[in-house]
């Protein structure tokens, strides 16, 4: 359900209309990229504005890509005034747009402190990536600043959580690229929540975003190429499969056992793994969607033929593709990436016992592009330290 709107000013009566509230008691903005059209739409209605004129204001900012009141030209001076005083569109500021030479781009937002106190601290910070591939635009979003779950060989949680992003910051870091593509007449396809955060952390404000995101009145993202990817919290999972969307789910493993996942990802004390995968064969039950299964590969840990043959035993209780993705070391973390031939004999193990797996192509491997690294740089250049800034990112492109 979307979130309970600001109403307008009691004072007005019927008889007044197309104009917005002109008093100040409205008690916080309209986040509009957190509200889906319906909701937009009974926000103008209890203006006492038409209904049409929320379409035209979705039309301005989703198809001509403009969020700045004064442009929208056919809204009258008044209404574009109190639109900017009562709705607002982007709420962050760019602080690193990079750019790789295989096209691949990352953004670093910075958002202010809220007046209510429920959005994250000032100058609290996410990464999103940008991966093309063909005709595809796929956006890697974050749903956390920072991460809870710390795994070991990922900058994202160096620093733990700091909070969780609200439905209209997640749902802009796909705005401010559809803002980048639009020149050239492209804009998101396909997204992954796979940046910083666990989504299933925050899963109000992540359903919330989804909707807005699916909506064909907002961004008309289908949901097949919608994919949450979660580390594994079993009632969360269980919940999604029953949202009626054929979202694509797919669970951060990492590790073919127990023991070897514990000491890989902290939240595995948490959630036991048989617990994880009774959820994921829930999740395919419910939606008939494949669950797949992410697998970042590091040398000498979880990289090895019996490893691979775990997987495998795995793999068969479930219906699951696998995406192994070669690690790229971060600075001050004891992980290295594995060699090319140990990845390929991992691979073809996995294929040789009828399992369906994937080497995922190294995307933005000249940027900060993976999880958490470009933010973990800045922050040490604001505390004057020296952090070196290496790694990539690795994403599946859903269809």
């Amino acid at each position: 359900m979307p979130p309970q709107l600001p109403k307008g000013n009691p004072s007005m009566t019927s008889d007044v209309t197309n104009h917005m509230p002109q008093s100040n008691d409205v008690p916080s903005p309209v986040r509009f990229f957190g509200v889906d059209a319906a909701a937009f739409d009974a926000q103008m209605v209890s203006w006492n504005l038409p209904k049409f004129r929320a379409g035209q204001i979705r039309d301005w900012v989703y198809d001509k890509l403009v969020s700045i009141p004064a442009r929208m030209s056919n809204l009258s001076r008044r209404d574009q005034e109190g639109l900017a005083r009562h709705v607002a569109f982007e709420t962050s500021a760019i602080a690193s747009h990079q750019h790789s030479n295989d096209g691949t781009q990352k953004l670093l937002l910075t958002w202010e402190a809220s007046a209510e106190g429920k959005r994250p601290a000032a100058g609290a910070n996410a990464e999103t990536v940008m991966i093309p591939d063909g005709d595809r635009r796929t956006a890697c979003v974050s749903s956390q600043v920072g991460c809870p779950v710390g795994c070991k060989f990922c900058a994202s949680g160096i620093n733990g959580v700091k909070g969780n992003l609200t439905a209209d910051q997640i749902v802009e870091q796909v705005y401010r690229f559809n803002q980048i593509l639009h020149p050239r007449g492209e804009r998101i396809t396909n997204i992954v929540f796979m940046g910083m955060g666990e989504p299933l952390a925050n899963y109000a404000n992540l359903m919330q975003a989804i909707r807005v995101l699916h909506d064909p009145q907002c961004f008309n993202i289908g949901a097949r190429k919608i994919t949450v990817s979660t580390v594994g919290v079993p009632s969360k999972m269980r919940e999604l499969a029953h949202e009626e969307l054929p979202l694509n789910l797919a669970i951060s493993l990492h590790a073919p056992n127990e023991p070897l996942r514990k000491q890989l990802i902290p939240w595995a004390e948490h959630f036991a793994l048989d617990d994880i995968l009774d959820a994921a064969r829930y999740y395919f039950d419910k939606t008939g969607r494949e669950i797949t299964l992410e697998y970042i590969l590091l040398a000498g840990v979880n990289d090895q033929p019996d490893h691979a043959r775990q997987l495998v035993k795995l793999c068969r209780t479930l219906r699951a593709n696998v995406n192994l993705i070669r690690y790229n070391e971060v600075a001050g973390l004891p992980f290295g990436r594995p060699r090319g031939d140990d990845v390929l004999r991992f691979q073809e193990i996995l294929r040789d016992g009828a399992v369906n797996a994937h080497v995922r192509k190294s995307r933005g491997r000249d940027i900060d592009a993976a999880c958490g690294q470009l933010r973990r740089e800045k922050l040490g250049e604001q505390a004057g330290e020296v952090i070196a800034a290496s790694g990539n990112v690795s994403l599946p492109v859903v269809s």
